[in-house]
Order: structure tokens, then sequence, then C-alpha cells
């Protein structure tokens, strides 16, 4: 009996794909059936996982900079500890085990972005003060408020958009948990990728055996361009970020690549040779050098990010214009349900049924008064600032919500550190507008920024959750229902790990990393003493979105690339060659979809093996074992090795997809 029902777990053959007309995704759990999901088996290990991943994490993102995420690993222990009890019908209580633990890795992001630099600007301006119940509360109503603010769309995401967006990330998350359901050698396949993949990244993290990263660097000409020219190429080899890559499929990656080139061979260079002798420090007093002088990485870190962030900025607004539709028919939706006028709800099936609009309403009106409250009497104490405060928090939650989302739909990647600098930058320069200004200014932005990027984090991460459910077949309130409690759950730790952390080394005593704490820092403090803000840039990556958007271009594709490094990008365009090959090569269209499935199930199973042996590597680090061999990584023939190791994990892949 047991092994027949193993046998019926298989994600339907349309899982991935779009539907066609009149076509219905019938998930893996059937709608008209019950199945366990939340009880004290999954609540409890769900709490676990919240509390422990949330330390690692809090701890990882803050002493060596690396945050990971959580979703993975967490199914991953899941699966085990489920089969290990011998539970039967456990995949609907592992959704739940998931979603409540994944949550860890949302508060974390938040919090760590940007609370730390109170403690690191509190060196410079000992008034500024923090305490763990500021990072608490705001982290926790940050993390409330995202998962109010994204329920109302979930059905867009999931459903109205199913296969429009790849998803990477809930695409491995399904494939682990399915694998784990099915058992014996179904789920061989996915192990064996798991198993190579997190080997071979576990051995570039851990021993170094090859570099992380191949360059053009390698070669004297390469240097040459580099150092003249500011022309560089680079390519991460690891296997996580290539599985990543053939999920987003070739025409996505194709988009965020061309993004990436624009900054990294268009405007680089051609910043270099128009401002080759200036040091353009407007907006930033720390850059001391002549643009002509820095490294092509300089260059991009110091002016390239920020046109990134101008064209994430405007894409995203350009998305909530086109969304505005289906914004407002949440809200009318909601309005409805509100005037007891909805019988849609009333006879929505189990996978359908979200926390009513009426309890969302409610929910969302009370976080934001609690967080007024909070402003008010614990952060800025003015009527004025809070309510300006609120005002800022409220409206750029609630929109950017949408491009988290979005953004996590596509690449798996949430630009959130992009979107919380500029709610900083626009929550200093309102603040001050107003009158709040010095060390108070500053811990007023930082708290604000905080409760945003916490809020997008968590809607990103939540998307993710819920994608699963679909696929699956759980019921989407009870995801809903307990993501609370994992948010309060990881709050409450990651507040007690950063009190904790400062008081042992301290933020400002160099044994922290902390570098997106550090940039936030740097940016407010002359912010909120009368210095500017790289608004040309923003410009720059604003009328960029603009014409890609008029040229119908995914603009926030092509946006997140030039964001994200050019190393991170290379990859995923290599991931989407492989798909590309692997699912065109055969004249037989039945070939080539299996091949693809099997394809999906390896990519998935290299993200799994990744994510899981970063996270042991991580650890390793943070505990002192160091065996990597710096001066060898500095050799060039540590990257002719990658290349080499890279070449062959990609021979793997094909090969093993024919299998």
């Amino acid at each position: 009996m047991k092994e027949q029902e193993k046998e019926a777990v298989q994600l339907p053959e349309n899982a991935f794909r779009e539907l066609k007309e009149g076509e219905e995704y019938e998930p893996i759990m059937s709608p008209q059936q019950t199945y366990p999901e939340v009880n004290g088996w999954s609540v409890t290990w769900g709490i676990l996982m919240a509390m422990l991943f949330s330390a690692a994490a809090a701890y990882l993102g803050l002493k060596v900079g690396q945050v990971f995420e959580a979703a993975i690993p967490i199914a991953i222990i899941a699966v085990g500890v489920s089969t290990a009890a011998h539970r039967s019908r456990a995949l609907g209580e592992n959704v739940i085990i998931q979603s409540i633990g994944a949550c860890s890795g949302a508060v974390v992001a938040g919090a760590i972005f940007t609370l730390p630099a109170i403690y690191i600007l509190q060196a410079k301006y000992p008034d500024m003060s923090a305490s763990f119940l500021k990072i608490f509360i705001s982290s926790l109503l940050g993390g409330v408020i995202g998962i109010l603010f994204l329920i109302p769309f979930r059905k867009f995401f999931v459903s109205d958009m199913h296969g429009k967006y790849p998803f990477p990330e809930a695409t491995a998350t399904t494939q682990v948990l399915v694998s784990g359901a099915k058992g014996g050698s179904q789920a061989k396949p996915l192990l064996l990728a798991g198993l190579v993949g997190g080997l071979y990244d576990f051995i570039i993290a851990t021993f170094g055996l090859w570099n992380e990263n191949f360059t053009t660097r390698v070669v004297g000409l390469g240097q040459i361009l580099a150092d003249k020219a500011k022309l560089v190429f680079k390519v991460n080899t690891g296997a996580a970020v290539l599985g990543l890559g053939y999920i987003i499929g070739l025409k996505y990656a194709l988009y965020i690549c061309l993004g990436s080139l624009t900054v990294w061979w268009l405007i680089v260079p051609g910043m270099s040779i128009l401002y080759h002798d200036e040091v353009l420090n407007l907006w930033d007093p720390s850059i001391t050098t002549a643009v002509g002088a820095m490294s092509p990485e300089q260059i991009f870190a110091a002016y390239g990010k920020s046109i990134g962030i101008g064209g994430i900025a405007m894409a995203g607004i350009i998305g909530i214009i086109k969304s505005w539709g289906i914004i407002k028919g949440a809200v009318s939706l909601a309005g409805k349900e509100l005037r007891g006028g909805s019988d849609e709800i009333k006879q929505q099936v189990r996978t359908q049924r979200d926390i009513s609009f009426k309890l969302i309403a409610i929910g969302s009106g009370t976080a934001l008064l609690i967080t007024f409250l909070f402003f008010w009497f614990g952060v800025m104490d003015n009527l004025l600032f809070a309510l300006v405060g609120i005002l800022l928090v409220t409206v750029i939650a609630f929109l950017f919500t949408t491009v988290a989302a979005n953004a996590i739909a596509i690449v798996g990647s949430n630009p959130v550190s992009g979107m919380t600098l500029m709610t900083l930058i626009l929550a200093s320069v309102v603040m001050v507008a107003v009158g709040l200004k010095g060390p108070g200014g500053m811990v007023a932005a930082l708290i604000m920024g905080g409760v945003v990027c916490t809020a997008l984090s968590m809607a990103g991460s939540f998307i993710t959750d819920l994608k699963i459910g679909y696929w699956l077949g759980t019921t989407p309130r009870k995801q809903e229902t307990w993501k609370f409690l994992g948010t309060l759950v990881s709050a409450a730790t990651v507040g007690g790990v950063m009190m904790l952390l400062n008081e042992t080394y301290g933020f400002t005593s160099g044994q922290l990393a902390a570098p997106q704490a550090n940039a936030m820092a740097a940016v407010i403090d002359p912010l909120m003493n009368g210095v500017g803000a790289p608004w040309i840039l923003y410009a720059i990556g604003a009328v960029i979105a603009i014409v890609l958007t008029w040229c119908r271009i995914p603009a926030l594709a092509f946006a997140l690339g030039m964001f994200i490094p050019l190393q991170l990008n290379i990859p995923l365009l290599v991931g989407g060659a492989v798909n590309w090959f692997v699912t065109t090569r055969s004249k037989n269209e039945a070939e080539n979809k299996a091949r693809n499935e099997k394809g999906t199930l390896i990519a998935s199973g290299f993200i799994a093996g990744g994510a899981l042996m970063g996270v042991v590597s991580a650890l390793l680090r943070f505990a002192g074992v160091n065996l990597i061999n710096n001066a060898w990584l500095a050799d060039p023939l540590s990257e002719l090795c990658a290349l080499g190791a890279y070449l062959l994990l990609i021979v793997y892949f094909i090969r093993a997809t024919r299998a």
C-alpha cells in the first residue's frame, strides 16, 4: 500500500509549462481531499528550523558576510526526519515545516542588511541608541506587513501566471519534497545530482582546489584590457548557479545577461573614458580615487550598481502601473468581502482558500497602527515625524511587494538590498525635509528601512512557499496563518543573536563583516548631514528601464542583471543555453520533454546540494577551519583549473539527461 502511495507522487506534466486554453492544473494532493498539514509534528519542527536557521544565518551573515537561503536545506531536513519517523502522507506536513522554517532567511536578510548600521554609527554618534526591543519589533512588524501585503497577490503570481515565471528556488524545493515523498529509485536522479553538485561546490568553498570564478585576467591581454580599457569577463563556476540558470531558461537568462553586459562592457568602460582623471564623489565622500585609476569592479560598485538600483526602481514602478488592475481588483475583492457580498470566496476549493480579506484588512490596519505607535513613542518621539514615517513605509512596502515577488519568480534572487537602499535614501531626504536630521534621523531612517527591508524580503520568500504549496496541493490559508508564528520566532532569534554578537565582538571591531549594513551606514550618514545621493545614476537606470519597456523588453529582468555582479549572471546564460540544447537536440518531441524533466531534476539537485554544502562550508569557516591556500587561488592556473572543472560539470549535466 505504501509503495502504491509513493508511486502516485508525481508532478503533473503541465507543472512547469503554460496551460492551454481551458486546461487546469491538478496538484499532487487532490483539492477534493484533505491531508495532514498542520499538527504538532509539523509546527514543532517548523519552529525548530526557524530558530536554528535564523541563528545560523544571522551569525554567518554578520560574521562572514554570507547570507544563505534556508528553504532548500529545511526541505531536505523535513524529508529526512519524516522518513526516519516513518510518517505516511507527510508531503503536506513537510511543506508546513519548510514554510515556517523559511521565515528565518527572510527575517535575517531584512534585519542584518540595515539594523547593525545603528551600532556601526554609534561609534561616531554616541547619542544613537539600539536595543533588543527595537530590533525585534521592527523585524516582526516588517515580516507581518510583508505577509499581509502579499496574500492578495497570491492567486496572480502562483496561479494566473502559471508557467510564465520559472520560480527557480521553488522548483528546486518542490523537487526535493516530491522526491522525498516518492522514495526508492524515483528519487535517485535528484539525490545523485545533489551529491555531485554539493561535493563540487563544497570542494571550491572549503578546500579551494580550484577558483570559484574564471576571469579573462588569466591571460596577459585580458589583464591589459581590465587595467586599461576596464573590460573584463567573469563567470562563477559553481554548480548551484548553473542549475539556477537551467531552471530560469534561455529567454530570461539572456535578458538578465544583456543587462549585466550593458553595465560591465558599456557603462563601466564608458565612465573610465569620460571621467578618467576625475574623482566623482559628490554623493559619497569616501570615494577618493579617480575613475581611471579604479578597477572595473570598483567602478561597478561605486557607480554601476546605482544605475541598476534606478533601473529596478523604475521597472518596479512600471510593473505597478501595468499591474494596477490586479492591485485594484485585490482591493475591490477585499472591500466586497468586508461588505459580506462575495459568494465566490465561500465556494472556493481547499487549494484556493486564503485567509479572508476581512482579516487581512483588519490585520494590515492593526499592523500599520502598531508600527505608527512604535515610530511615535519608540523611535521618533514626534507625531509629525511618525506620520510621515508610517506613510512612507506603507506606500513603499505595498507597492514594492509585487516587485520583490516578481524578482523571486524570475531569478530566485530578491534585490532587497537595492530596494532598501532606495528606501533609506528616500526616507532620509523626506525626513530631513520635515526637520528630522542628525543621529536621531539616522536611527529613524534605519528603523524604517529595517521594516521595509524585512517586509520585501518576506514577500519574496513567501511567494516561493506559496508556489510550492500550489504545485503540491496544500491549503494556502494554513501556510499563511502559520507563517506569522515563524516570523515571530525568527524575529526574536535574530534580535538576540545581533545583541550577542555586538556584545561579544562589537560591530566596529572589524571582526564582523556586515557588508550590507556598513554600506547602509556609509550612505545614510552624509544624507542626514546634507550631502546628496547619486540621483543622476538612478535617473540613467530609470531612463534605461523606460526605453526597454517601450521596446517590449522585460525591464525588471534587465535591471536585475545591471545590479547583480557579472560573474553571477554569465552562469545563468550558460545554464539557459544547456536547457535550450537539452530540449531541442532530438526530433522526437516526447524525448525532448523527458530530457527536460530529467534536466530540471538535475538542476534542482545542483541547487539543493550547493545550498546545503554552502551552509556546511560557511559553518566550518565560522568555526575557524580554513583549508584554502590563498596563494594558489591568486595563481591564474587555479582559474584555468576552474574552467576545466566547469566544462566537465556541464558535460556531466548534459550526459545525465540522456540516462
